[in-house]
């Protein structure tokens, strides 16, 4: 791992901070806005969404709905720019789909899972990604669905332990390889460590790695490219970055792995404007920022002529600590280049701005 020259190297601004009367799990930008939501448990154990305006250096609250149920993640990915609709998961492992602007009733409701939803993922949204839009839900009931908006009650798909097959606590999910009509995959991480790779288009289990300590993150550097880089972070400090584009027969994919600290790494987010970048976020209420550079050849012949991949080098170049508690939601702005939000558990949501990101 290398650091970049100091002088050259983003700064991390925190720019606005806003303290919550709740514990908040999710934090995500309204596409094409100055808006931003935070999801979450208040005291009493019911769920909030707060939708906030960042007007200058401060963040000032628009409207706050509760719902019956806390609510641990959402996402924007399978809706189009003019709805805007908001796809959440809760605690007692509902999937809905809400209409911010009238937010009484959800659009789309199903029970979708028998307990919580850890993590939920979009595509087909958003003007991002071929094909129709879709949700994926990872559960800790061990099963990872996949739900298309305009159909109601069954998903699309359903992935889930084998018969013997001891289920796994699933804690992210994310899509991947949308870059036409047909292709698509999912990816999942596990509490034991476990990494799967779903394709949608056949229907099967395309690979399977184990990384030996549980993986809280899993992000694809672009949802709707044929599948180049993915990052996996675990909860004892290090992270996975796969290249994507070779798979050996029986080694899959190269990798580099990198300490980023002691403690959990709960988020990865790669910046939108430039898939080489990502930032992920501790359990020591840091930030680190990261850049992944490719070798002079991301794939050789191995002894009986098959193409492997070859893992290319990270090197950091910049991090903060900004709370004594962890960091659990990161998400970049997909309109501002540099705007990030990030929510803690220390109740306050922080917007912060990157700077120099042209410069890298």
């Amino acid at each position: 791992m290398s650091a970049a020259p100091a002088l050259e190297r983003p700064q991390v601004v925190s720019h606005a901070q806003q303290a919550l009367s709740y514990t908040v799990f999710d934090c995500k930008w309204v596409p094409r806005s100055a808006r931003l939501l935070c999801l979450g448990s208040a005291a009493r154990g019911t769920g909030l969404v707060q939708l906030y305006e960042l007007r200058g250096a401060r963040l000032e609250l628009l409207r706050e709905i509760e719902k019956p149920k806390p609510i641990k993640c959402g996402t924007f990915g399978a809706t189009s720019l003019q709805q805007r609709y908001l796809a959440t998961g809760d605690f007692d492992g509902n999937l809905n789909i809400w209409n911010l602007e009238a937010p009484e009733i959800p659009v789309y409701s199903v029970k979708g899972h028998k307990e919580i939803i850890n993590s939920i993922d979009g595509v087909g949204g958003l003007g991002i990604g071929e094909g129709a839009p879709e949700i994926v839900t990872g559960s800790r009931d061990g099963t990872v669905k996949v739900w298309d908006p305009r159909q109601k009650d069954t998903p699309v798909a359903n992935m889930e332990p084998v018969q013997g097959e001891s289920k796994r606590d699933c804690w992210t999910v994310a899509f991947g390889n949308a870059y036409n009509q047909e292709e698509r995959v999912v990816c999942a991480g596990y509490d034991n460590g476990d990494i799967k790779l779903f394709d949608l288009k056949s229907m099967s289990l395309r690979w399977e790695t184990n990384i030996k300590n549980g993986v809280c993150s899993v992000e694809f550097d672009r949802k709707d490219i044929n599948m180049n880089k993915l990052v996996a972070t675990s909860l004892e400090g290090k992270f996975h970055v796969f290249d994507m584009r070779t798979q050996h027969p029986t080694k899959g994919f190269a990798s580099v792995s990198e300490k980023a600290q002691k403690s959990t790494i709960w988020q990865v987010r790669h910046l939108p404007q430039n898939r080489d970048i990502f930032m992920t976020s501790g359990g020591s209420g840091s930030l680190h920022l990261w850049k992944y550079e490719y070798p002079a050849q991301r794939s050789k012949k191995d002894s009986e002529g098959a193409e492997m991949g070859v893992a290319g080098s990270v090197s950091l170049l910049q991090n903060v600590t900004l709370s004594t508690q962890p960091i659990s939601s990161l998400d970049w702005s997909p309109d501002k280049k540099g705007l990030c939000v990030c929510g803690a558990f220390d109740q306050t949501v922080r917007v912060l701005i990157v700077t120099k990101l042209n410069k890298i």
